[in-house]
């Protein structure tokens, strides 16, 4: 027998008792064969082991003995067996390198887990605590987390070292890996993506963005995109302004990449740093820019109010025909181009024109929700009025109110004021006409009638929302009006009027007149004061703030206390653990309503945070809280902190939707509506379903606006259930008006920007977009006030591709592909007209036994004629003597005029089914400027290939600048209509037949808004 057979044939052990007993001896040799073993089979005897752990937790307590480490890793198993996690990783920690964190089973895994929760939670309480590196934690832990970090960069994973470093707070752990990697550019894009959307500090958030930036320039082709991004958001306006400088005085290419970093700065909606990027480039720019040519005014728009339009913004340079034509110096233009972006400038007249020329609503959905309202439903009617601004958002389209001026002039006080003020939700964008469209229900309007104080603060609240974040041409006005007026309405729309176009400005001096404002003590007019003081300084944590609280905490009128408590929700916007103090300030106060604005302000300063403390916080207020107000609140800012992911909001707020309380039900419902707008979220709509047959009608208002929120651009099938709940609904007198307004205002949302917009709370580049959030923060606000339902439209973002050259003009042939079938992203179908042909004399029902009398007589009518020698027959003929026993009916014999005998029908269904049974192409062409809804975006490619137009950053959706590969090719450009001068207000006639403009007016020429109107009570 050879050595060692005997072993082999051994049977296999079945229990650990005699190996726990050689722990007993006095000999460490027999001691160490004894834990050698157990540690090979503790995962099948743990169960006997763990009655003799004492024993082994003895021996790694025992410094003479010389094998402590192997000790402590067996009762380490033992412990992760008994579910004991903190035991287990003490002892693992005590096994040293005995712990191998190379190996991939549960236990291992397991234990690395722990380790690293126990270190984050270490290291985050310390930096909290100011204390320095790794001061204060276990070493054994932190050696641990070193030899992890090294395996990961010895396996190649630097992304998961940097995930690990970033959790840590190791800013040394984060550089290695990026040093570390084989391709720094793709492990610093995933730092930077990482940075924006998971690390809740902001402290470190920002010391994590300086490494990024720092090594980004360090590689050889940095991405100045993303160093901007980063410097963008650290409010580093010279190192910004440095990077532009650079890119404008390089090479063409470098410029067009200018131009690209210039679309996502106006993107991010910081009005205040990019007012302080343009100050800086005029200070680099050539001394002294010459003019421009005539026809070249593209890139530098000016107008003057009141005078013919200038040459089309998006139109490319065309030659000087003046015969000494000025020389043009290649870099003032490419400054003069860059500035006309930043400044809004084109970015805003590209959108409008896309809005306006894709524009795909359907005016016969407005028309059926007026045709079902009762004529003084004014809350109804209302709805309608606002349905019809926000479904025509941006497009310039007004025809539905021209078409009806004398219902729209049913409309009387505050109604008339949300209703002029929906003008300027429709021209939206209409910079430089905006003006001339309200000019008639200003006071100054020339040959017109005075308005009445409601259709004046519209008209200066419509301005505020066509020149969202861009209101130097009307500043002056507005200010104007507000010192010029003792009327309380007037004031109010002026206040928001201003607020709304210098939204995060930092306006000093418009601060102090609406300070002014707010100081009279006027209800009406300090709610809107409270608010514009807030608007103005949004995100800034100004210490104006302390002067706004205490003044609510001064007056009485509960409207200005809401009004402030407001605006300081929107001071503290983005500040995140910055505004900790003011957060707890408000929702310690004993005034509910100023608690009220305290959850807004969590709320917006937490946006997309997914911060745990703040999430906390707002659960504690829903279920606490004796006022319902601040309740429903409290659950409906728990979608401002989700907004980043909205998939967990339907879970966290599933509890309160089901509540006994309506308005944590409300608030539940409008939670997922702002988290998950515009995402067609299964478990958002699974959440709303039952909603909106609620019992209470409110919630039902709610679960409506919520579910047309989610369901904005989604496919048309996904939509039909929604659709017809809202027309089963609006035309319902039946049903509770709150619930009919919740689905007229649906409507509306569902097709909102012609059916080309969505909520657009975060940029494509996944920041938050400032103007659009708290655009869904105050459109939440219509449960007081039915006029701020129209700041929906500062959240409102065009879904679309455009592609515009080095000139800012729209090439007409850039293409995308998209490759998916066209009908998954289609428009909607057109809701049918009603048949002109039902009115008609529908075909009558015929007996069996009158069949059988016409058959016989029918009979006998053919036998006379025979015996007459007439050889005709006539309709009737036996056909109709078939199936007589059976129900016919009596149909037209002959076809009637325009049509043919066999039907146009039959022809129109052979032609569908033709049409069905060829096959949808895969893949189709997306023409400039084109619509991509935000679920469309991962199937656009552009053909590179094929196309003489190649995108610098190749973005699927937004402003993409393209460099033209075939540059003396002449190019054909979109947007080049005949300018005309901006349309006047029509004078008021009372006849609504004569108005011009409509549904087949010219895209590119703004018609002018309905008269003014006065209404006089019968």
């Amino acid at each position: 027998m050879k050595p060692g057979a005997g072993h082999a044939a051994a049977a296999p052990v079945s229990s650990a008792a005699g190996v726990l007993a050689l722990l007993e001896e006095e000999d460490d040799t027999l001691k160490l064969v004894a834990l050698q073993q157990l540690d090979r089979s503790v995962h099948d005897f743990w169960f006997q082991i763990s009655g003799s752990i004492a024993n082994i937790e003895a021996l790694h307590e025992d410094e003479e003995f010389t094998h402590r480490e192997l000790a402590a890793l067996v009762a380490s198993k033992v412990f992760y067996h008994l579910d004991d996690l903190d035991d287990a990783l003490t002892y693992a920690l005590g096994a040293g390198s005995l712990f191998d964190v190379a190996e991939t089973s549960d236990y291992v895994q397991t234990i690395l887990a722990r380790c690293l929760d126990t270190y984050i939670s270490s290291r985050v309480r310390a930096a909290e605590e100011g204390r320095e590196d790794n001061d204060g934690i276990d070493p054994r832990l932190t050696a641990v987390v070193e030899r992890l970090f090294d395996r990961c960069l010895a396996d190649g994973q630097a992304e998961q070292a940097v995930g690990i470093a970033l959790e840590t707070r190791r800013l040394d752990r984060l550089e290695s890996a990026i040093a570390g990697s084989s391709d720094p550019v793709r492990t610093l894009t995933y730092a930077l993506d990482v940075t924006q959307r998971l690390v809740i500090s902001r402290s470190f958030r920002d010391r994590v963005m300086r490494l990024v930036v720092a090594h980004y320039e360090k590689v050889p082709q940095p991405d100045n995109a993303a160093i901007c991004r980063c410097l963008t958001f650290l409010g580093d306006v010279d190192e910004v302004a440095a990077v532009l400088v650079r890119l404008l005085k390089g090479s063409d290419d470098d410029a067009l990449l200018a131009y690209q970093i210039g679309f996502d700065l106006v993107e991010a909606e910081l009005q205040a740093f990019i007012s302080q990027v343009r100050e800086k480039l005029k200070a680099s720019a050539p001394t002294q820019a010459p003019a421009a040519p005539a026809a070249a005014a593209a890139e530098d728009v000016q107008m003057e109010e009141g005078a013919e339009e200038a040459a089309p913004l998006l139109a490319p340079e065309a030659a000087d025909t003046d015969a000494t034509p000025a020389v043009v110096d290649p870099l003032a233009q490419k400054f003069n181009r860059f500035d006309s972006i930043v400044s809004g400038d084109v970015p805003i007249e590209l959108e409008r024109q896309f809005l306006a020329s894709r524009n795909a609503s359907d005016l016969q959905i407005l028309k059926n929700i007026k045709a079902g309202i009762e004529p003084r439903n004014s809350v109804c009617h209302g709805a309608t009025v606002f349905a019809n601004a926000v479904a025509h958002a941006g497009t310039g389209v007004d025809t539905f109110l021209r078409e009806n001026l004398d219902w729209l002039a049913k409309s009387t006080n505050w109604a008339k004021f949300s209703a002029t003020a929906g003008l300027g939700v429709i021209h939206r964008g209409a910079l430089t006409k905006s003006k001339a469209l309200v000019g008639p229900y200003l006071p100054s309007a020339p040959g017109g009638s005075s308005p009445s104080p409601y259709s004046e603060g519209g008209a200066l609240y419509a301005l505020g929302l066509m020149h969202i974040n861009h209101g130097h041409d009307v500043r002056q006005l507005l200010l104007e009006s507000l010192r010029g007026t003792q009327q309380e309405v007037v004031q109010h729309g002026a206040c928001l009027g201003l607020g709304i176009s210098g939204l995060g400005s930092e306006d000093a001096e418009a601060f102090e007149d609406v300070k002014n404002v707010l100081y009279m003590d006027s209800a009406v007019a300090g709610e809107g004061a409270g608010l514009a003081l807030g608007l103005l300084f949004a995100g800034t944590g100004t210490d104006r703030a302390a002067e706004m609280l205490a003044y609510a905490h001064d007056t009485q009128h509960e409207k200005i206390i809401r009004g402030l408590a407001l605006g300081l929700a929107v001071i503290s916007y983005g500040r995140e653990d910055e505004a900790e103090t003011m957060i707890e300030s408000m929702t310690r106060d004993q005034d509910p309503i100023i608690r009220y604005g305290g959850m807004f302000t969590i709320g917006l300063a937490y946006r997309g945070s997914a911060n745990n403390g703040a999430i906390q916080k707002l659960l504690h207020f829903a279920v606490s809280d004796v006022s319902n107000d601040v309740r429903r609140a409290a659950v409906m800012n728990l979608g401002f902190v989700l907004a980043a992911a909205p998939e967990q909001c339907p879970r966290i707020v599933a509890l309160l939707a089901e509540s006994y309380n309506p308005h944590a039900r409300y608030g539940a419902a409008m939670a997922v509506g702002i988290a998950a707008a515009g995402t067609g979220l299964r478990d958002a709509v699974a959440l709303l379903e039952p909603m909106l047959r609620d019992s209470v009608d409110f919630v039902q208002q709610g679960a409506l606006v919520a579910m047309s929120l989610v369901m904005m651009e989604q496919h048309e099938s996904r939509q039909k259930a929604l659709r017809d709940r809202i027309s089963s609904l609006h035309g319902n007198r039946g049903a509770e008006t709150m619930a009919r307004m919740g689905a007229i205002m649906a409507a509306g949302i569902l097709d909102a920007g012609g059916r080309n917009a969505t909520i657009g709370m975060r940029s494509n580049s996944g920041t938050f977009r400032r103007t659009s959030v708290i655009g869904m923060a105050l459109f939440v606000q219509y449960w007081y006030w039915h006029p701020m339902s129209y700041t929906i439209s500062l959240a409102l973002a065009p879904t679309a591709l455009i592609g515009v050259d080095s000139t800012l003009a729209a090439p007409k042939d850039f293409t995308a592909r998209c490759d998916c079938k066209p009908s998954v992203f289609a428009y909607p179908a057109a809701v049918p007209t009603e048949d002109k042909k039902s009115k008609e004399k529908m075909p009558t029902a015929v007996l069996s036994t009158t069949a059988r009398f016409k058959a016989r007589a029918a009979k006998k009518a053919t036998a006379k004629d025979k015996k007459g020698g007439a050889g005709g027959s006539t309709a009737g003929g036996a056909g109709s003597s078939k199936g007589g026993e059976a129900m016919d009916t009596d149909e037209a014999a002959s076809p009637k005029e325009g049509e043919n005998a066999a039907g146009e029908g039959e022809t129109t269904a052979a032609e569908t089914t033709k049409a069905a049974k060829e096959p949808e192409p895969t893949t189709f062409i997306l023409e400039n400027p084109a619509r991509v809804v935000p679920q469309q975006r991962r199937f656009v490619a552009f053909t590179t290939t094929e196309n003489r137009w190649h995108p610098v950053r190749p973005t699927p959706s937004g402003f993409v600048v393209l460099k033209n590969s075939t540059p003396d090719e002449p190019v054909e450009y979109l947007f080049q209509e005949e300018k005309k001068p901006a349309a006047a207000a029509p004078v008021a006639t009372g006849d609504a037949a004569t108005q011009p403009g409509g549904a087949a007016a010219d895209v590119g020429d703004e018609p002018p808004p309905p008269e003014p109107f006065e209404y006089v009570p019968s």
